[in-house]
């Protein structure tokens, strides 16, 4: 287990490496200055110059990668002032000459170019709205597709079994942003007399008389969007895991002891049928965080998603990074834990 776990965090390691040198190139060529957005159209070429160096941004670009994977990596080597040690935290291990030394301290993620900000308190801050809205999308998709799933198994090839399946299929091949426009345009726009459900809205809103309160109705059109392709999914594994499982021989036998078909699917069968759906709902979950980013810019969602759009837009490298290496660092540790959890589930799975 030990040994499994530490190649498996070496592999994610050299993942959130590649990801970070895959969006550093993506920035070095896309068009525009940070600095003239934040100086301002109309300023001199001196106050943007002082800006680029202000950020860094007046570096060769290895240089600036090199000193972005230096602030990254939790064993690091920097300069040893009172400032370096306020800016990250670190606790010095060793000196290595010139003033610098070897240091630990936690991954740094830099601070935002617009708000000056730390980037990761800008994460935390939005954080909770897109595991919300993930966690609602995963338990839905879970809830109705592992239902559809055995409705499916225990009358197959009828049409209601086809139509499920023709269904599922158009849920997979829909893109989530797609179906999340024809969603808020029916649900929230043109039937919104009848379903009263808000086309846009948060999940704690203010009233300037009773203060901050929770609005579950704003969640639903969100959350619908961005579960369609995972229920679909879940609906497809659950009916063709029960269906091998209902052929089992000890199924027969059961049958055969007189238990009826809700005894034997519950008991016997669909608790067998669930160990790969309990897998594919742990590994949605980092998708969903990551898909959930369109999402919420069509519904107007305050999370990591409208963050980072946004930084994009305003050419705000070290918010896009961050949460760039936040989601990719959530999909290797849900993999890792996907992994152990079905060897868990599984015993005839060994991790090795």
């Amino acid at each position: 287990m030990a040994s499994f776990l530490l190649r498996r965090l070496a592999d994610g390691l050299l993942v959130l490496l590649g990801v970070a040198l895959t969006v550093f190139g993506l920035f070095a060529v896309l068009p525009g200055d940070p600095a003239a957005l934040l100086a301002g159209q109309r300023t001199d070429e001196a106050t943007r110059a002082a800006i680029r160096a202000d950020l860094g941004l007046d570096k060769p670009l290895p240089e600036q990668l090199g000193r972005y994977l230096n602030d990254l990596a939790p064993v690091s080597v920097h300069a040893d002032t009172p400032a370096n040690r306020a800016r990250y935290g670190y606790v010095r291990l060793l000196g290595v000459g010139n003033g610098r030394a070897l240091v630990l301290k936690a991954p740094y993620l830099r601070r935002s170019f617009q708000s000056q900000r730390p980037v990761l308190v800008i994460l935390l801050d939005h954080l909770p709205g897109t595991a919300v809205l993930a966690l609602a999308a995963l338990a839905l998709a879970a809830v109705v597709g592992i239902g559809l799933g055995v409705v499916a198994a225990l009358r197959p090839y009828g049409w209601l079994d086809q139509t499920l399946l023709a269904t599922s299929v158009l849920g997979i091949s829909v893109p989530s942003f797609v179906a999340a426009i024809f969603i808020a345009l029916t649900l929230g726009f043109y039937w919104a007399p009848w379903t009263g459900l808000p086309l846009t809205g948060q999940l704690v809103e203010i009233d300037p008389f009773t203060g901050p309160h929770v609005v579950w109705r704003n969640l639903v059109l969100p959350a619908l969007a961005l579960g369609i392709r995972p229920l679909a999914v879940i609906t497809q594994l659950t009916r063709s895991s029960l269906l091998d499982v209902l052929r089992q021989d000890y199924i027969r036998t059961a049958r055969a002891k007189g238990l009826s078909t809700r005894q034997v699917v519950v008991r016997h069968a669909l608790r067998n049928a669930l160990n790969p759906v309990i897998t594919a709902v742990s590994g949605w979950l980092a998708s969903l965080l990551a898909g959930a980013f369109f999402i919420e810019y069509i519904f107007n969602w305050k999370g990591l998603g409208a963050v980072t759009l946004r930084a994009v837009e305003n050419l705000d490298f070290p918010v896009v990074m961050g949460a760039t290496l936040f989601v990719a660092g959530l999909f290797v540790v849900v993999n890792i834990l996907v992994d152990v959890l079905y060897a868990a589930l599984d015993p005839r799975v060994k991790l090795a």
